[in-house]
């Protein structure tokens, strides 16, 4: 694997990690949604990913070497029930005086969050490092 395609690599997954922290941050601004355009209470969305061939711009150069990346592939919404609280006074209470809210627990949703933002950030250390080595090439090559 070429240092180009190291850096096509870690881009895919800064994008990937990118987009599913957005998708945490989404349900955690959601936790205490009852009504959505949909019908009937926020539905948690986590993404799936998978790995993707990744041709690297370079390619035509180094023989057309190709890596594998990582992509999102699909935006799963959860298919649990509910959770219902019995609070007869809220406007979308039912007959029976129960509200459904999220099934989702805001503390799993923040260590989803810091767990997405480490895989970032080892990607950007990775980018970095290769950022290194093609300098310092370049300065042993002057």
């Amino acid at each position: 694997m070429s240092l180009f395609s190291s850096l096509q690599v870690s881009a895919s997954g800064m994008a990937a990690q990118r987009t599913r922290a957005e998708m945490l941050v989404e349900n955690m601004a959601n936790t205490e949604t009852t009504r959505t355009p949909e019908g009937g209470p926020y539905r948690r969305k986590d993404v799936v990913f998978a790995s993707q061939l990744q041709a690297s711009p370079f390619s035509a150069t180094f023989q057309n070497e190709m890596s594998e990346g990582v992509t999102v592939t699909d935006v799963m919404q959860d298919t649990r029930a509910p959770e219902l609280r019995y609070l007869p006074s809220h406007p979308d209470a039912d007959a029976n005086g129960y509200v459904a809210f999220p099934n989702m627990n805001p503390a799993e949703e923040m260590v989803n969050l810091m767990n997405a933002q480490r895989s970032y950030e080892g990607n950007v250390a990775a980018i970095s490092a290769v950022k290194d080595m093609i300098t310092n090439s370049i300065a042993i090559m002057k």
